[in-house]
């Protein structure tokens, strides 16, 4: 690092600036913010003097900007805010430390990192500590007309959690997705795996529909709904199968008129499983019927590329993209999964045309608790580890952070170009700013230059680090 601390000082020098020699500087120098995070975690999101703008001459790799050409607009930057999570933060942590955190995680002020996109789980996730819907009945049992639908699961910490939020940023958006229909609407008669039974397609969208103006009844706006977690993966619990022709039709012949008829605004939303299968979207948006009623895809990345998002906006280029999965291991390392996240989500779902990046988890324990019992997530490693009253930032928190806080909701992605292992993504936000994210997805430092209206600013980053720039 002391290596790392001296290029930038000649850097700095080339510039005409002044630097002071620790590497604990946090004062940014010239024209450009820089805030970095090395994969050695000397750097932890730290803003670090920056490079500046000027007319020079530069023979390596060069990242151009070009705010001329732009492309999608971002809706925001998260994580799913599971039962879990919701637990931790409201049972775990005492008023003044929750207060200081949630203001940390969703205020734009100061040192916070501006989560702007929350995904939450419509009835439990496999991150709860227990199954439920909200309509749970004994064996035999049936509510076509959903008398006995609650919120009251959620009354207990996701609905309290997520009013707090609220009262930091009454302007972040959320989405649901559901893990499992209620057990009775299903083949199965489990909340593991099984199909939603054709006779209860049009219960289960007034179901949908019940929970969303259920919540905003709590005054919790959901801008966007799933219709299906993983709808090929029978095997977490809870979990539900559904092909894309069931969706389609659920959504051409239920969800859709239900929505439209009762004037429901929550976008609907296709598939959210893996990229190895872009043809399920897009058999579902190729049905001219079905596709009026929904808004885009969404994706996971535990098996697939994430260049499938292109091939789905290619087929359907009026159809939003949305990035809403991805965890993080105790058995990968920080700059490993730092880098790979940084290149594949953080930069690599934009620039496929997502207009939404969430990592999985937000909060667990060090025990990964809680999870379902016989395939709920035993190794799902939070954004944050709260233990004992203390809270611990895990790698989830440095790769989101390092775009949340400054590509507002509102900012439009921009042309770049990919040198020499610096995969990056840029954006003009609302306020008018230059945003780019690089990552060094090498095992060596690179040196670089950033181009933009003619000048260059020439830079540094070390091996497995990701900076963001700011100007």
């Amino acid at each position: 690092m002391n290596r790392f601390r001296n290029s930038i000082c000649a850097l700095l020098a080339l510039s005409m600036a002044a630097c002071s020699g620790s590497k604990k500087e946090t004062v940014a120098t010239g024209d450009v913010e820089l805030w970095l995070t090395t994969g050695d975690r000397t750097h932890l999101f730290e803003k670090v003097a920056g490079p500046l703008f000027a007319d020079i001459e530069f023979k390596g790799p060069v990242i151009e900007v070009d705010t001329s050409v732009t492309y999608q607009t971002m809706d925001g930057f998260g994580y799913s805010l599971t039962g879990g999570s919701a637990y931790h933060i409201n049972q775990k942590l005492d008023s003044a430390t929750r207060s200081k955190l949630l203001h940390e995680l969703f205020s734009t002020e100061g040192n916070s990192i501006g989560i702007s996109y929350l995904r939450i789980s419509i009835g439990a996730s496999d991150l709860d500590d227990h199954v439920f819907s909200y309509n749970d009945l004994p064996k035999g049992q049936v509510d076509l007309k959903l008398e006995k639908f609650t919120l009251d699961e959620d009354r207990k910490n996701l609905i309290p959690v997520l009013k707090q939020i609220l009262a930091i940023d009454p302007s972040i958006k959320i989405m649901g997705s559901p893990w499992s229909p209620p057990a009775w609407m299903k083949t199965n008669n489990s909340p593991k795996g099984g199909y939603l039974k054709p006779e209860y397609y049009s219960v289960y969208a007034a179901y949908l529909a019940r929970y969303i103006q259920e919540m905003a009844k709590e005054g919790i706006t959901i801008d966007a709904i799933t219709l299906q977690n993983e709808p090929e993966n029978p095997k977490n619990n809870p979990s539900l199968l559904m092909t894309a022709e069931q969706q389609a039709e659920f959504i051409r012949d239920h969800a859709g008129p239900l929505f439209r008829q009762q004037g429901i605004a929550a976008r609907i939303v296709l598939f959210d499983h893996n990229c190895d299968h872009p043809e399920y979207p897009i058999t579902v948006l190729n049905d001219p019927e079905a596709r009026q009623y929904v808004d885009g895809s969404a994706f996971h990345l535990y098996l697939g590329e994430i260049e499938a998002l292109t091939k789905v906006h290619d087929a359907h280029p009026d159809k939003n993209l949305y990035f809403t999965e991805q965890w993080t291991s105790p058995q990968g390392t920080f700059d490993g999964d730092l880098r790979w996240h940084v290149r594949n989500l953080v930069a690599g779902a934009p620039r496929n045309w997502s207009r939404v990046v969430l990592e999985w988890n937000l909060a667990a324990d060090a025990d990964f608790q809680p999870h379902t019992d016989q395939g709920g997530c035993t190794e799902c490693l939070g954004a944050l580890t709260i233990q004992d009253l203390s809270v611990t930032r895990n790698v989830a928190y440095y790769i989101i952070a390092h775009a949340s806080k400054f590509v507002r909701p509102g900012s439009v992605r921009v042309q770049s170009n990919i040198v020499d292992d610096l995969y990056n993504v840029a954006y003009l936000t609302p306020s008018g700013k230059r945003v780019l994210v690089v990552v060094n997805d090498s095992d060596e430092e690179k040196r670089f230059a950033i181009a933009y209206k003619g000048k260059k600013a020439e830079t540094i980053l070390p091996a497995a680090s990701v900076g963001t720039y700011v100007w």
